[in-house]
């Protein structure tokens, strides 16, 4: 359930006034920062905002446009409050992405920023990316974690095509398969049905599942 605050800018969100969003973020965040905003704010709005689009409620293309453009003005500024990573070869690559037929980016775009913002290496395909790209870019940058999106149930079962292309070259294991979504975060789908290693409710539950998986991709190659 939405606080006050969140309920707010949502409201903000659906009558796609980026301005009035912006303007909301900076006094709320002038107490705490634009890091809090992101995810104490932000992504608790764009989560609720996907789970109204699942549901078939009315929402414009413009709005969505909008919200993708309030997220990406908020992840910026709370990416200016860490300092960059110096060492980008120390980097870990990750490949995430939005499934086959799945055309919702919002809540994709800001775990990128989120991972970004804390050293990952994100190579972000986009929309509608086929199971054999998602594991042909994992391979070419040497990444061990698939993070696969999607909002529609129907949609959602494409991920397990992704599972299918990982076994069938012999990755299991080396490369974690995680998926989001709000398919995923009303459990209206279990992750197992998907072949999935993983998955979270929200960016920073994310942080720790990615860190998890890596580890796991480690173990593996190992044993």
């Amino acid at each position: 359930m939405l606080n006050p605050d969140q309920k707010q800018l949502l409201e903000i969100v659906f009558s796609a006034n980026r301005q009035n969003a912006l303007d909301f973020v900076d006094q709320w965040a002038a107490t705490r920062s634009y890091s809090q905003a992101l995810t104490e704010l932000l992504e608790p709005v764009i989560r609720e905002f996907g789970i109204e689009w699942s549901k078939g409620e009315e929402i414009s293309l413009a709005q969505g446009y909008v919200a993708g453009k309030i997220a990406e003005d908020i992840a910026t500024k709370a990416f200016a409050e860490f300092d960059p990573v110096k060492n980008a070869s120390e980097k870990r690559t990750v490949i995430i992405g939005n499934i086959e037929d799945d055309y919702h980016q919002l809540g994709r775009r800001l775990l990128g920023n989120f991972l970004a913002m804390h050293g990952w290496n994100v190579v972000d395909m986009g929309n509608d990316v086929l199971a054999e790209e998602f594991v042909d870019e994992a391979v070419k940058q040497n990444a061990r974690i698939i993070g696969a999106s999607a909002m529609m149930y129907s949609h959602a079962l494409n991920i397990k095509k992704v599972r299918d292309e990982i076994d069938r070259r012999g990755l299991g294991g080396k490369i974690q398969l995680a998926v989001g979504g709000a398919v995923f975060n009303e459990n209206l789908l279990p992750i197992e049905k998907v072949g999935a290693d993983g998955t979270a409710l929200n960016a920073i539950e994310a942080l720790d599942l990615f860190e998890q998986l890596w580890q796991r991709s480690l173990a593996e190659e190992n044993i």
